[in-house]
């Protein structure tokens, strides 16, 4: 089966100054997703434009019919499962049951000290992740929620009428460890990976297939300690963070190259990022395109 093309906007356009063609354009060129980053800022992005995650992503909804639409990824960083429950049932009725939560741990980024708040030690982000994925799905199938945790509680913490998606929207949890496999094994409708971080530097595109692999058999296995069929998961792969780097996106046939080798990995969908100049992100718009309109049929 062929691997499902999407799209990652960065929410750096004021939404009349490009913004919203941006998505318009993404639905036009027949993306299966096109995600968002959910972050207060990021990177080299940090002292420019950045937009929060949720109110695009309505914004998106409102001029868009077909497009799923997705963060990639939201973290406990500067989020609280009971907030972000309310938030998520009224974007998922306002775009008609158009949303995939992409979720995962967070990192040490600028998120991670915002609030004032000392950057969590791995463990304990690991720990935060596992409390926050397990309340933030009652909390999205069920009317009334009330339960104490360590680190997020709820108190007759009320979603009616929740998702339009039944039982609720779907999570695609991002992990590449252990205990972040087996989140996704357990709540997720879909996995997230990067690759393998260690070899974005000085690895090679061979070594990182043979790192996705390892990952997709640990997710595999983590599965089968619970009893679930893996292939009920979708695999999604976010491109730009492997040793092949935006190497993909120089040409059609480069992309169909590497699409169709992370294909036979077992990956179900293949995200890029539209370009932004004068950025990691600085791809041909042309290319960019024609990758959209062209690769699928290739790779069918």
């Amino acid at each position: 089966m062929s691997p499902r093309l999407s799209t990652v906007i960065l929410p750096v356009h004021r939404w009349h100054e490009g913004g919203r063609d941006r998505w318009r354009r993404a639905e036009e060129l027949g993306f299966h997703t096109a995600y968002t980053y959910d972050h207060l800022s990021w990177r080299t992005f940090r002292d420019g434009p950045w937009f929060g995650a949720l109110p695009t992503l309505t914004a998106a909804a409102t001029v868009t019919d077909r497009l799923r639409l997705g963060t990639l990824v939201t973290s406990p960083n500067f989020r609280h499962p009971v907030t972000l429950a309310k938030e998520l049932i009224s974007l998922d009725d306002i775009s008609g049951g158009r949303i995939t939560l992409g979720i995962g741990a967070g990192g040490n980024g600028f998120d991670a000290t915002a609030l004032g708040q000392e950057a969590w030690t791995p463990r304990e982000r690991a720990d935060r992740f596992a409390e926050f994925v397990a309340l933030l799905d009652r909390l999205l199938t069920e009317d009334a929620v009330t339960g104490r945790g360590t680190y997020y509680s709820a108190e007759e913490a009320r979603n009616i009428p929740g998702c339009v998606q039944r039982p609720r929207l779907p999570f695609a949890v991002a992990a590449t460890g252990p205990r972040g496999l087996k989140l996704a094994a357990r709540h997720g409708q879909a996995w997230v990976t990067t690759g393998d971080p260690k070899l974005y530097e000085n690895g090679t595109p061979k070594e990182s297939r043979a790192a996705l692999r390892a990952q997709n058999e640990k997710l595999t296995a983590a599965c089968a300690e619970i009893g679930r069929d893996a292939s009920e998961l979708d695999r999604v792969l976010l491109t730009g963070f492997t040793p092949d780097r935006n190497a993909p996106l120089e040409s059609v046939d480069a992309f169909v190259d590497f699409a169709g080798r992370h294909a036979e990995l077992g990956f179900t969908e293949i995200a890029v990022h539209a370009p932004i100049p004068d950025s990691d992100f600085a791809t041909d718009p042309k290319v960019f395109e024609r990758i959209a309109m062209e690769a699928p049929a290739q790779l069918a």
